[in-house]
């Protein structure tokens, strides 16, 4: 036992809500002067997983990590992440997470080995290891100053520290922003090898199209608001579930919103010369049958079925542009 008078290291605060390996949102919000950045927001994520931040830039993804981190002050609204309380400055988070920024601001006379070390300083004594491991997988040329590096190789060089710690939850901003292709669907595999250990990878990105391949849970946002969180599994059925009519220009589509409803659709939208029906099954043939069999109903010039993109699927189920 410490004598009395020897300090010791504070206690991280234990939150009241949430545990190891989630993220807990409770009105969280921020705003820059007279810009509202993070409208009020609430959140139940993990544990365990890959969890989609998805939305257009500046609809308040990095704001929102930012201030789970500590590293921009909250207005309002509190948080806790794997189990502990976000207060102060965050440090006590910040201990228990890895992040990745969205912005590349690297020390560019060291060279990327160097920059690994001094990135992963304090973490466990194998993060180093494991750091370097990753970046020689994705094939950076570690002896090289990162001065010498492409946008995409310091984006590489960010996510190979993120990943190395040994903690139960990352937050990584646009992990795979500047990535061609290729390096995307590794970089992409790596992310699902983290959480299938278990882990919780709370993500943002504007490009939907990827996100879909990985992630377990999606949260979209629009202009600072959260307008949508749902299970990955869920939204696929949504969109299973959608049948799109086009009409040309002029074409009053108004009047078939009620007649949709009628004809049994859990609702309907109308957007750019388009119909979009959101059907309680997704066997649409009897609603087809149904609807294009009543004279109320104008012909259409096109009818779309079937899975969609998650851009597609943002604009048509929530009304806003996904990227």
């Amino acid at each position: 036992m410490l004598p009395a008078s020897t300090p010791t290291a504070p206690l991280d605060p234990v939150s009241s809500e949430g545990g190891p390996g989630r993220v807990v949102v409770r009105g969280l919000a921020k705003r820059f002067g007279a810009k509202v950045a993070l409208r009020p927001t609430d959140l139940d994520l993990g544990p365990g997983g890959i969890v989609g931040l998805l939305g257009p830039n500046g609809s308040g993804k990095s704001t929102l990590l930012r201030a789970l981190t500590g590293l921009v002050p909250r207005d309002a609204g509190r948080a806790s992440v794997d189990g502990v309380e976000l207060v102060g400055d965050g440090t006590a988070v910040r201990r228990r997470v890895s992040y990745a920024p969205g912005e590349l601001a690297l020390y560019g006379e060291k060279s990327g080995r160097e920059h690994l070390a001094w990135l992963v300083a304090g973490r466990d004594p194998g993060a180093e290891e494991r750091a370097l491991a990753i970046a020689e997988g994705l094939g950076l040329p570690l002896g090289k100053r990162v001065r010498t590096y492409s946008h995409g190789m310091k984006r590489q060089l960010l996510l190979s520290a993120a990943l190395a710690p040994d903690v139960r939850v990352r937050i990584l901003d646009e992990p795979t922003e500047g990535l061609d292709p290729t390096k995307r669907g590794e970089v992409l595999a790596l992310l699902r090898e983290d959480a299938a250990r278990g882990r919780t990878l709370l993500l943002s990105s504007h490009h939907l199209g990827e996100v879909d391949r990985v992630c377990d849970h999606l949260v979209f946002l629009n202009a600072g608001a959260k307008i949508a969180d749902e299970r990955a599994a869920g939204v696929q059925a949504r969109a299973r579930r959608l049948v799109r009519f086009a009409y040309g220009a002029g074409e009053d589509l108004d009047a078939l919103l009620e007649l949709a409803r009628a004809h049994g659709a859990r609702s309907a939208r109308v957007r750019d010369a388009r119909l979009v029906v959101e059907l309680e099954s997704d066997d649409p043939r009897a609603f087809l049958a149904k609807a294009l069999a009543d004279p109320a109903w104008p012909k259409p010039l096109a009818i779309e079925y079937g899975q969609l993109s998650l851009a597609e699927l943002y604009r048509d189920l929530y009304g806003v542009e996904g990227c």
